[in-house]
């Protein structure tokens, strides 16, 4: 099992109902978030490109956060969900520091905080709690290594991205364009 997101930047029109979604879910303290939206626009008038994307800890196979940890607190678990263990984490950001898509903050109680796919909610048979409420229904959830999977049928049949591509840590965040 490899799970992964898939997010329809054709269909993401920024109302950041996922970060809401999240921050909800995850006890995520005032003016910290998981998960947010950018917007990129390309071009010149009257030929101008927008794009719109929810963006996240993209759970890297080559997790330089995972590498960098001293403590081991930083750590990949069956399915390829990145997780930090609280308890264990000391707080000194290399982590924050390793990470080419900016996914970690520093939590005010001393440890290091990201999107974890909703790890709990997963384990109940439940979608990530951004995936859930999408009202666009832009964001799909589920196992790479199901053929027959929707984010494997998308990624089969559309065309798409990852971000940093050349930071070479093989994202699990993928973008339809």
């Amino acid at each position: 099992m490899r799970y992964a997101m898939v997010i329809d930047t054709l269909k993401c029109v920024g109302c950041s109902d996922c970060v809401v979604a999240c921050q909800t879910e995850n006890n995520v303290p005032v003016g910290y978030c998981r998960d947010w939206i950018t917007e990129r626009v390309d071009g010149s008038y009257p030929d101008i490109e927008l794009e719109l994307r929810s963006e996240r800890c993209n759970h890297c196979e080559n997790s330089p956060c995972v590498r960098c940890c001293p403590t081991g607190a930083s750590h990949i678990i069956e399915g390829g969900i990145v997780l930090v263990t609280h308890n264990e984490c000391i707080g000194c950001g290399a982590c924050i520091e390793s990470c080419p898509y900016d996914a970690r903050f520093q939590h005010p109680e001393g440890y290091i905080d990201k999107c974890t796919f909703c790890h709990h909610r997963l384990e109940k048979g439940q979608l990530p709690a951004c995936v859930s409420v999408c009202p666009t229904k832009c964001m799909y959830f589920g196992d790479l290594d199901n053929p027959n999977s929707e984010v494997s049928r998308l990624l089969k049949n559309r065309k798409y991205k990852t971000l940093a591509p050349e930071a070479g840590t093989k994202p699990q965040v993928y973008y339809l364009i």
